[in-house]
């Protein structure tokens, strides 16, 4: 593969003197820029601390990847209510697929997870006398960032650590950027620990679990890095992997919602294969008004999801009430979870806080909140203008027209996948990789081998009181997905796979409908100047 050769005094010049946009475009240590004369690490150790440390932060935002793999699609939405959320424009231009190459979150992910790839060879340089431990563990975050990259922007610059700064990054794509990756995680198999579901160990490092998931979804979604169809053999490995993740005690678990509480407290579960030390404080308020709860001043009033996202779930579609004891009043499933009266009384339960007698955030609901909403002692809650906080499925604005802007303070159906009853949202706990997913992926294997994922798909849904299937094809399969997985940082994904990404959505601006180019996003435009050997994606 080409390395061009050129002087990074020149580089430098090049970006100061070619481009002139508000954007910031000079080139930092995240540009895999590394210091002459690398001669390996002095603590590997520590390092793959740092890489685990930056995977933290790069999961603790609603920006960057979440808002590239959630905003982009049917699953969440941020529309402008009076001038809260505008940020000029920055989460409107993803929902509506009007991106461009200047974007922030874009060359965040791009920035981020490039360095991570760099910081991991670094470690794998054997001038750093990387331990067996540090060789799995920095094979894994290479191997998961890389990915990133490359589901993201389709091709993968790759910097050797043993050759001069002055070498740029050779440019892997297609067939050779799989190849590399898949590599990656054999190597992270066979070093990293078997860490077994219900174990006790913390899960926020990889084990051979993680690596076979991610060895899965690499190989679930080939075809569309390398252009094709789904490789029966491909599949073959698919189903392999899932299995072998199964044989280590992970599988499906009862009670949905308790697999997103605290597992110091509340004692993990068989599902969870990797989770983040992050805080997922801001999946729980970026969606909630501002009276919803006095858990951390209040919700930022933010985020929301379409109205036909939430239609993929059984139940009524105006509403969505539990009663009392939590029992669904709406003919919902399990995983729409819904609004209660009132809040839970404080028995001191690890992880509440006492208010009033109530355990504080508890009239919060879990899954979607639709319809008016209550305060812990069950009085309806208004809004800042003392109407009644309804939360409603159209985005609309002062004269009732469709719009993204303009909307009252509550449009938008919420999404609560996290509560803000324990921890307050700040107690770690962001689950990375599960075994639903797993479990899904296996299905699909099966049905894009010939097979029948019915079985599979219906043992899910029983276990979230669904109503079972009589068949599933591929669009049963992406539904069932969207359902289990909301907020996981998985739609994106998905939609492109199942072919769906590029069809039309409320908002979506027309030239964008059917238009493959947003399949992947723009190479910043700094990193193409810094970089012959990139070039930019087509529609750009």
């Amino acid at each position: 593969m080409k390395r061009n050769q050129f002087k990074i005094y020149f580089l430098t010049l090049a970006v100061v003197l070619g481009l002139t946009s508000c954007t910031d475009l000079e080139i930092e240590a995240t540009d895999s820029i590394i210091s002459e004369g690398f001669q390996g690490l002095a603590d590997p150790s520590s390092t793959v601390d740092e890489l685990y440390n930056r995977i933290l932060n790069q999961n603790q935002t609603q920006a960057d990847l979440f808002a590239l793999a959630e905003v982009t699609t049917d699953a969440a939405i941020i529309p402008t209510r009076g001038t809260d959320w505008g940020d000029n424009g920055l989460w409107r231009v993803l929902h509506t697929h009007n991106w461009n190459s200047e974007h922030a979150f874009i060359a965040n992910v791009w920035n981020n997870y490039n360095a991570n790839q760099l910081i991991a060879s670094q470690v794998l340089d054997s001038r750093s006398n990387p331990s067996a431990a540090n060789i799995g563990d920095a094979s894994f975050i290479r191997a998961y960032s890389m990915w990133v990259i490359l589901d993201n922007f389709g091709q993968v610059p790759f910097r050797d650590v043993s050759l001069p700064s002055s070498a740029l990054p050779e440019v892997l794509t297609g067939q050779a950027a799989v190849d590399f990756i898949l590599a990656d995680l054999d190597q992270a198999i066979s070093n990293l620990p078997t860490i077994g579901a219900g174990s006790g160990e913390a899960l926020n490092r990889a084990s051979k679990a993680a690596a076979r998931y991610l060895r899965a979804k690499v190989l679930l979604n080939k075809h569309v890095y390398v252009g094709g169809s789904p490789d029966s053999g491909d599949m073959a490995q698919v189903i392999s992997l899932v299995d072998q993740i199964a044989g280590d005690g992970f599988a499906l678990q009862a009670g949905f919602f308790d697999l997103f509480l605290n597992p110091s407290d509340f004692g993990g579960n068989d599902e969870v294969i990797w989770s983040s030390n992050a805080g997922p404080a801001w999946k729980i308020f970026n969606g909630l008004h501002y009276n919803s709860t006095a858990a951390s001043g209040g919700g930022w009033n933010g985020f929301s999801t379409l109205a036909e996202y939430y239609d993929l779930y059984e139940g009524d579609p105006n509403q969505n009430r539990l009663d009392a004891a939590g029992n669904p009043l709406d003919g919902q499933e399990e995983r729409r979870g819904g609004v209660p009266p009132g809040g839970v009384p404080f028995t001191g339960v690890p992880s509440t806080t006492n208010q009033d007698g109530f355990e504080q955030g508890s009239n919060v609901g879990f899954g979607y909140l639709i319809g008016q909403q209550y305060a812990l002692n069950g009085t309806p809650l208004t809004d800042r203008a003392g109407a009644p906080l309804t939360f409603k499925r159209n985005f609309v604005d002062g004269s009732g027209a469709s719009s993204l802007i303009n909307n009252d303070e509550t449009t938008g159906i919420r999404v609560m996948k996290y509560s803000p009853r324990y921890g307050t949202g700040f107690t770690p706990n962001v689950v990375l990789f599960r075994y639903a997913d797993a479990h899904l992926m296996k299905a699909e294997a099966m049905l894009r081998s010939g097979g029948d994922a019915t079985a599979m798909v219906n043992e899910l849904r029983v276990l979230r009181g669904a109503t079972p299937l009589g068949s599933v094809g591929e669009q049963q399969l992406l539904d069932e997905r969207g359902r289990e997985l909301y907020q996981e940082v998985w739609r994106r994904n998905d939609l492109i796979r199942f072919g769906q990404y590029t069809r039309d959505w409320v908002f979506k601006e027309a030239d964008a409908i059917g238009n493959d180019a947003r399949r992947l996003f723009p190479i910043p435009a700094a990193q193409l100047l810094a970089n012959p050997n990139l070039v930019q994606n087509p529609g750009y």
